[in-house]
């Protein structure tokens, strides 16, 4: 994560409708040392309040770049506006240079409740240029260089003509002109898989890759949820499988659409009368009945917790599609359909449906990562946006509170794996691939690895170091350093990672810029010098991400009982 240190300095500062002026700014935002914060901190927001921000936010972007000294030729363009409790304001802005796209050029700015520009976080340190915006390289040529380099597929191919776009690329010091094509092939997605590949337009050599489905592979066991309520909607002659409650989420029948487009043969669920399912994969219902209360279970998490309301904070539900393809092992969440999209699994495990509840709540939570820091899905970045699906996808399990599926910090439990899970927090390295400790190779990894380091993190900071049983289940917090210490609960780590991931992250955030995210993050919702702050520190320390802060008191290790009471609407 870079930040910007200062802005033009005695600049009068306000921020009202339509203009803005500036203060210097400072890398993080000053924190109450006294504060405790209901959830994240955040405001709710109507649809309509949160529309009219994003609007002023727009009418201020060209005012803003001129603060930030940004090139004449690039345009911020307004993403999402969350609003603190106190007033505060975090405003996030994505950038074009001469119309295209900039990959790697996101931008948060903070503002304090009068308007003071109080700090900012940027993926690209001041202005992008690049000496022109005409490629040498076609965009043919760039289409079959993606199929030469890609990575994450084999037997690739361009995924259509029109498979090549513009960009500017902006990850590294150097901004360059690029393309960015789309192949597919046969990877961990299934047989259908996608793969961004970006290279040089001047020179056609590779400059990153990554896969398009940010999935959790596996498969499912049977109906995981067993009897529970579901949200459903009345038409003419019977009822069909759309959730009001939940901003009309959908579920389909994708009807074993190929993965390649899953909603080719899609049709809707409609019963005659209002009881679906039969508990068994033989019933097509029962799939469906999983994902539709898995993905209104994560709705009211991110609404109850942090006063998010939807994917996009727009109250609007994202369609769902079950049965996709034959014999696929994945579910995955595409930000470019706004569409989440579930299996049947294969013979490997008995063609169970991967419809488990912490499987919608990970899918379902990478497009909230998307609406937010919008962490790219390669490098450290990937490993952060997948260790925040699992993140949120165990929080769902916990607040689900469903008899038949308790919480605990392993993920894909209920998929019947042959190792029992697909993911531990409390000791990621166990299923012999995942980090569990930072190293330099941490970036080279695949993403669902290297995730292992903030999904340790994670438990370590909510449930601290030893043995216990959490959810029937055996978890043990050990640390990469020998330490020893307490955690300060699952929702109060819950709350300093979403805080970090949509106040301060950016799209090319890695495990060092995480660690500073999380400890303004944790400062801003307790204190500076709170003990949760001095905790997220030791967390980070015991999986190899810098070091511990200075003890503040409080026990040494114990954290302070700051109460984080849920904010309701009025």
């Amino acid at each position: 994560m870079n930040r910007k240190n200062a802005l033009a300095a005695g600049v009068a500062a306000a921020l009202v409708m339509g203009s803005v002026s500036v203060l210097a700014t400072q890398s993080t935002a000053v924190a109450d040392p006294g504060v405790s914060r209901s959830g994240a901190g955040f405001r709710a927001m109507t649809a309509d309040a949160r529309g009219e921000a994003i609007r002023t936010a727009e009418r201020n972007a060209t005012a803003v770049a001129r603060e930030f000294g940004l090139d004449s030729a690039e345009r911020l363009v307004a993403k999402d506006v969350l609003i603190d409790t106190d007033g505060a304001r975090h405003v996030r802005y994505d950038r074009t240079y001469r119309g295209l796209p900039v990959i790697g050029g996101d931008l948060v700015v903070h503002l304090a409740a009068d308007g003071a520009i109080t700090g900012s976080d940027l993926s690209h340190q001041g202005p992008v240029r690049v000496s022109g915006i005409s490629p040498k390289v076609s965009a043919a040529a760039a289409s079959a260089a993606a199929v030469k380099h890609a990575k994450h597929v084999r037997n690739a191919k361009a995924e259509d003509s029109d498979s090549s776009t513009l960009v500017v690329y902006a990850v590294g010091e150097t901004p360059v002109l690029a393309w960015r094509s789309t192949v597919t092939g046969t990877g961990e997605s299934g047989p259908a898989s996608r793969e961004a590949v970006i290279v040089d337009a001047d020179s056609g050599a590779p400059l990153d890759n990554y896969e398009l489905h940010q999935s959790i592979t596996g498969t499912g066991n049977g109906v995981t949820s067993g009897q529970v309520s579901i949200e459903t909607s009345q038409v003419a002659g019977g009822y069909t499988l759309t959730d009001t409650a939940h901003g009309n989420t959908i579920v389909h029948d994708s009807y074993n659409s190929p993965q390649s487009n899953p909603r080719l043969y899609a049709r809707t669920f409609t019963r005659t009368t209002n009881s679906w399912g039969n508990g068994t994969a033989s019933s097509r219902e029962s799939a469906a009945v999983d994902a539709s209360y898995g993905l209104a279970k994560t709705w009211d998490y991110f609404k109850n917790s942090f006063n998010r309301s939807g994917i996009r904070n727009d109250g609007r539900g994202a369609p769902a599609y079950v049965h996709v393809d034959n014999g696929l092992l994945n579910a995955f969440y595409d930000d470019n359909c706004f569409c989440m999209f579930f299996g049947d699994g294969s013979s490997q495990n008995a063609n169970t449906p991967v419809t488990a509840l912490d499987v919608a709540g990970h899918e379902m939570s990478h497009g909230v990562t998307a609406a937010t820091a919008n962490l790219l899905y390669s490098g450290e970045s990937g490993g952060l946006n997948e260790a925040t699906s699992d993140i949120f996808g165990t929080m769902v399990e916990f607040t689900a509170a469903n008899n038949g599926d308790p919480g605990d910090y392993y993920i894909g439990e209920k998929l019947n794996m042959p190792g029992g899970y697909m993911r531990r927090m409390d000791n990621p390295s166990a299923d012999g691939n995942s980090l569990s400790c930072w190293t330099s190779r941490a970036g080279t990894v695949d993403v669902h690895y290297s995730s292992g380091i903030g999904n340790h993190f994670f438990y370590l900071a909510s449930e601290g170091t030893g043995a216990k049983t959490i959810g029937g289940r055996a978890h043990n917090g050990t640390t990469c350093n020998n330490d020893t210490f307490s955690g300060i609960g699952k929702e109060k780590a819950a709350a300093v990672w979403y805080r970090a991931l949509s106040a301060y992250m950016t799209s090319t955030t890695n495990y060092a810029g995480a660690r500073t995210a999380t400890l303004q993050a944790a400062a801003d919702l307790y204190g500076t010098n709170s003990q949760e702050r001095y905790i997220v520190s030791k967390a980070w320390a015991a999986v190899g991400v810098g070091t511990a802060l200075p003890d503040p008191g409080n026990g040494g290790g114990t954290p302070t009982p700051h109460p984080v009471p849920l904010y309701h609407l009025t």
